[in-house]
């Protein structure tokens, strides 16, 4: 599977956040070698905490194969997902998570929680971190510098 050629459209999804002022992190759920569903974060647009760019893919993947287990699926986000969306791709039975940029304030994958590979809990995920990992830093940045300069 090319890491990367998802990552890059996991990006894609970012800069269309970025676009809407909301913070830039896409996400993709790739089923079979398919892209089933793509979001990114619309938190501010929606005026809804769990409206993060995994929980979108989520819900979309399980309309998209008509359930709630995402088996044979692979997540691709730009960031490392939170607590909330980690519990969200544990109960999903999400096999694969692979992200951009580690997040050392609020992940749940590697930094601060390791949430999909707890064996306390029903399912573990594969983790890949790091595809695309400076294109992904950079991103956050820009946006974040943009904000500073525009106060």
């Amino acid at each position: 599977m090319d890491h990367r050629y998802y990552m890059k459209i996991a990006l894609e999804e970012g800069l269309k956040a970025f676009a809407q002022g909301e913070v830039p992190i896409g996400a993709v759920l790739v089923h079979q070698g398919q892209v089933i569903s793509r979001a990114f974060n619309l938190r501010e647009t929606e005026k809804d905490p769990t409206a993060h760019a995994e929980m979108l893919v989520i819900k979309q993947g399980s309309d998209v194969l008509g359930g709630w287990r995402l088996l044979d699926t692979t997540l691709y986000v730009t960031l490392e997902p939170c607590p909330m969306c980690a519990g969200a791709i544990v109960q999903a039975r999400i096999p694969r998570v692979v992200y951009g940029a580690a997040d050392p304030k609020a992940g749940a994958v590697d930094s601060l929680y390791r949430l999909l590979n707890d064996s306390r809990l029903n399912h573990q995920a594969e983790v890949i971190a790091g595809v695309m990992e400076d294109e992904c830093k950079a991103l956050m940045k820009d946006f974040f510098k943009k904000l500073r300069d525009q106060r």
